[in-house]
């Protein structure tokens, strides 16, 4: 028995922030065979680091059983910090290499307990470069942070 559906969900997600730190929104765009679920939401203060991970970790939430993810993100702390650091970090105990705290160890810890049941293919795109999905998902960021009427 596998771990994930023979479906590949596409999820395209982005963090949004008004002031670093400020009024911040996340989206996710979640695709599977051309069925798609859109998700935002905010919060009034925090950073465009944090809404990138909440992003990731809220989309990965929403899926209802293991799966083929593709998880495009506009966020190279997002791509690198899941494919390169988060071994080490976890190792040091939640220390960067020069023993400073992990910013957002909260986030990385959801994320890592997130990740497990599925089979995630992580790809950094270049945000604002004109691809459809990592643009709906930088509105539906902003969408996020309208909704706190900021």
């Amino acid at each position: 028995m596998t771990k994930t559906s023979s479906s590949i969900v596409e999820i395209y997600t982005d963090g949004a922030c008004k002031g670093n730190p400020g009024p911040g929104g996340w989206g996710a765009l979640l695709d599977c065979q051309g069925v798609r679920r859109e998700l935002s939401g905010g919060a009034l203060q925090t950073t465009n680091n944090r809404m990138e991970l909440t992003a990731v970790i809220e989309a990965l939430k929403a899926l209802k059983r293991p799966c083929h993810v593709v998880l495009h993100t506009d966020s190279q702390y997002v791509q690198k910090g899941i494919t390169e650091w988060i071994k080490g970090w976890q190792r040091n105990g939640w220390k960067t290499a020069s023993r400073q705290p992990v910013k957002n160890a909260d986030l990385w810890m959801a994320l890592v307990q997130e990740t497990p049941r599925h089979q995630i293919d992580w790809r950094w795109v270049r945000g604002h470069a004109g691809n459809p999905g990592n643009e709906r998902a930088d509105q539906l960021a902003n969408q996020g942070i309208a909704g706190l009427g900021a």
